[in-house]
């Protein structure tokens, strides 16, 4: 897969991956007068799946929207596209996976195995165009690594109302202030999905992975986590 590779996955696929989310404790709770504040938030991102990478990331959240994100990776897969997310659920650990979320315990973590950690996606981190978690598979809109590095920045992202993501009522949605508010209160996780496994310089499907869990159209490559870390306020 390359950076012409077109992916835009329906509101199937969505409910599929914020489905997957189960509860592990009650949530913190919130301290009312934080709630619209402005914020920076910052995390260190550190490699899943023993890919090497590495990062740092810096969010300015104010009220609904985050004014400011910049996300600096290195040791990623070269010159490939890199889907990047803020995870959150009310019902989630709102941190990184460990091994101990390997289920069927063959050595490497999927997507949807790490969301019990860091819950269903909220916002997807895409160059261009919107930002709901409708494009968390939107390739052709995500930062594409060169030479295993990328510097992605932009500007005054609005948080939405997001079904699945554990709060009371139907369908679990919670609404774009809530989702804010837990973001601001250092629930949001950045994962960087796409992991070479075997070296060849392309995602592909004849390895051991084999295709996504996601969608059977990609191979596990381009959707496994390979860089997460927690965005707190400092």
């Amino acid at each position: 897969m390359n950076r012409k590779s077109v992916v835009a996955l329906g509101a199937s696929a969505v409910a599929l991956i914020a489905a997957t989310t189960l509860a592990v404790g009650p949530a913190q709770a919130h301290d009312s007068n934080s709630e619209e504040k402005t914020v920076t938030l910052t995390a260190k991102l550190r490699q899943l799946n023993g890919s090497g990478a590495s990062g740092t990331a810096t969010a300015v959240v104010s009220g609904q929207k985050i004014k400011h994100i910049e996300v600096h990776a290195k040791g990623l897969t070269p010159d490939a596209p890199h889907a990047q997310h803020i995870h959150y659920g009310k019902q989630a650990e709102n941190e990184c996976p460990t091994l101990k979320l390997d289920t069927n315990k063959d050595g490497r973590l999927t997507t949807l195995e790490g969301v019990p950690a860091y819950g269903p996606v909220v916002v997807s981190l895409n160059t261009t165009g919107e930002t709901t978690p409708a494009s968390f598979l939107d390739v052709t809109r995500f930062p594409v690594s060169k030479d295993g590095k990328y510097n992605y920045s932009r500007n005054n992202i609005n948080f939405t109302d997001v079904a699945g993501t554990g709060y009371p009522g139907a369908g679990g949605t919670g609404t774009a202030k809530q989702i804010a508010d837990a973001i601001r209160d250092g629930k949001g996780v950045l994962v960087i999905h796409g992991q070479d496994y075997d070296g060849n310089g392309k995602y592909n499907f004849s390895n051991p992975e084999g295709a996504s869990e996601l969608n059977p159209n990609l191979p596990a490559e381009a959707t496994d986590p390979a860089v997460c870390g927690v965005l707190e306020e400092h």
